[in-house]
């Protein structure tokens, strides 16, 4: 089993690296949104902006006219 897992790092080319680097900064950056998002500390500050995308630029339209 170890032998399927077995990573040859020194063989590893700049590629190889910027996807790694790439996939675990998502990965911690996917982890930070998770905790943030449902932290119940932060309920009030996102519940407030819950209808951002339905809103229209109607008002923006509106006010020019």
């Amino acid at each position: 089993m170890s032998d399927y897992f077995h990573t040859d790092w020194a063989a590893m080319t700049l590629n190889d690296w910027a996807g790694l680097i790439i996939t675990v900064g998502v990965f911690f950056l996917m982890v930070w949104a998770y905790v943030y998002t449902f932290n119940p500390k932060n309920k009030e500050k996102l519940e407030s902006q819950r209808h951002i995308p339905l809103d229209d630029d109607n008002e923006s339209e509106d006010s020019r006219q």
